[in-house]
């Protein structure tokens, strides 16, 4: 899309009728604290990496485990198992220098954000974090009121990403995926947008890179979930 007045946009645009969030990297703001320390004790064979600059490879190496992370959780989930085995969700985003169990930082202007396009647009979050740290982050923010469902990993069997999250979502809003737009940082993001039949925005202030974003379909990349305001 080169604008917001592109005629095809415009054409998706009078389609939408719900914008669905990820959290981290999307609403929430990131860390790359554990990112840095990491690249640092690296930087003695800076001669193997890309213009010797680690962090592109640490980055790719936390973003390649979130798949199979997100996999062992929904085998856990099938049988069962008591709910603090799924703190491998909460090692991995701690990896990722993500915020879990204090206070959030939001991406720069989403607060406000949410409150315009609650005007014009049903509101959505789809997350593999918990439904207590989902709900927590709203509550922080006095945002509860302002979304319409919230979708956390204890939701559905499958999570990102495979679709059955956004079609969950879809689904409790009275929608079809085609009516919804999916914004997230990651390529588990778009992919689980594309595959489950709705739009796909990827945002570039969390962990993805604009490239591979593109490459997993995303049908809009902005700089900022702040962006969104320009498009919607």
């Amino acid at each position: 899309m080169l604008s917001p007045e592109d005629p095809a946009f415009l054409a998706i645009k009078r389609k939408i009728e719900a914008i669905l969030f990820d959290l981290d990297g999307t609403l929430i703001d990131t860390d790359d604290t554990v990112i840095e320390s990491v690249a640092g004790k690296l930087e003695r064979g800076t001669r193997l990496f890309w213009e010797g600059d680690p962090r592109p490879l640490v980055r790719r190496l936390v973003l390649a485990i979130e798949s199979p992370v997100n996999g062992v959780i929904t085998l856990l989930d099938s049988v069962g198992l008591d709910d603090r085995l799924l703190s491998l969700g909460g090692r991995l985003r701690r990896l990722r220098g993500e915020r879990v169990g204090e206070g959030f930082v939001p991406v720069d202007g989403v607060v406000g954000m949410i409150g315009s396009l609650h005007r014009s647009y049903r509101l959505g979050i789809v997350t593999t974090r918990s439904r207590a740290e989902a709900l927590a982050f709203l509550r922080q923010f006095d945002l509860e009121s302002l979304l319409d469902v919230v979708t956390a990993r204890q939701d559905t069997w499958r999570l990102k990403p495979h679709p059955q999250p956004i079609r969950h979502v879809a689904k409790l809003l009275g929608l079809s995926p085609s009516q919804c737009v999916m914004v997230g940082d990651t390529a588990l993001d778009v992919r689980s947008a594309k595959a489950a039949g709705a739009y796909a925005v990827g945002v570039l202030c969390g962990f993805g890179e604009r490239e591979e974003l593109l490459r997993a379909g995303a049908d809009l990349v902005l700089e900022s979930t702040l962006d969104l305001m320009g498009w919607f």
